[in-house]
C-alpha cells in the first residue's frame, strides 16, 4: 500500500454522510462528504442533522476515498457541513492526495476566507481547494437564482488565483 493511502487508512472524519453523485454542489459530477459538526447554527440551514458536534458517524478517510474512486464520472469532490474547516486537518490530507490525481476540489464554510487565512491548519486545506463557498447562510439573503450557494452574501472564491495574488479573488462564471 502507498503511503498516501496508508495515511488515509490511519486518519478519521465525523461525518453526517456522503453523496456519490451531486450536481448542486460544484459543477460536474461530485462526490459530496458532508462533515458532522458545525458552530454556526445559522437560521434556515439547510443541513440542520449536521450540526451537533456528537452526531453522525466516525468514518476513516480510505473508505470515502475508495467509494469515490468506483465512480469513473466523479471529476470533483465538495466538503459541506456541518462545517467542513473544524476538521481541517483530515480534510487536508484527503485533499492533497485527491488534488495530486486531478479532481475539481470545493469547499463550503460559513468562515469567512479572511479568517480562515489566520489558521495554520485551516490554511493546510485552503492550499488544496480550488474553490471555497464561504459566509454563513443567511436566510433572509436567500435566493434560488444564484449558482451553487444558499444565500447572495456568500462568495465563489479562487482559492489558488486568492493565494497567489494575496486578496480575494472572485471564481469566473457563477451568478
Amino acid at each position: 500500500m502507498s503511503p498516501e493511502l496508508k495515511l488515509l487508512e490511519n486518519t478519521s472524519l465525523r461525518i453526517a454522510g456522503a453523496v456519490e453523485e451531486s450536481i448542486v454542489d460544484g459543477p460536474g459530477i461530485r462526490y459530496t462528504i458532508f462533515t458532522q459538526g458545525c458552530p454556526f447554527r445559522c437560521k434556515g440551514c439547510h443541513n440542520p442533522q449536521s450540526q451537533p458536534l456528537v452526531g453522525g458517524m466516525e468514518v476513516k478517510l480510505i473508505a470515502l476515498y475508495n467509494e469515490l474512486k468506483r465512480n469513473p464520472l466523479v471529476t470533483g469532490v465538495t466538503f459541506s457541513g456541518g462545517e467542513p474547516f473544524i476538521q481541517a486537518r483530515a480534510l487536508a490530507v484527503m485533499a492533497r492526495i485527491l488534488r495530486a490525481e486531478g479532481y475539481s476540489l470545493w469547499s463550503y464554510t460559513g468562515y469567512l476566507y479572511e479568517k480562515l487565512l489566520q489558521d495554520d491548519i485551516c490554511m493546510e486545506l485552503l492550499k488544496e481547494l480550488d474553490v471555497l463557498v464561504d459566509g454563513p447562510f443567511v436566510q433572509a439573503k436567500a435566493s434560488m437564482d444564484i449558482d451553487f450557494r444558499g444565500s447572495t452574501n456568500q462568495r465563489i472564491i479562487d482559492v489558488q488565483k486568492s493565494l497567489a495574488q494575496d486578496k480575494v479573488v472572485l471564481a469566473e462564471g457563477f451568478k
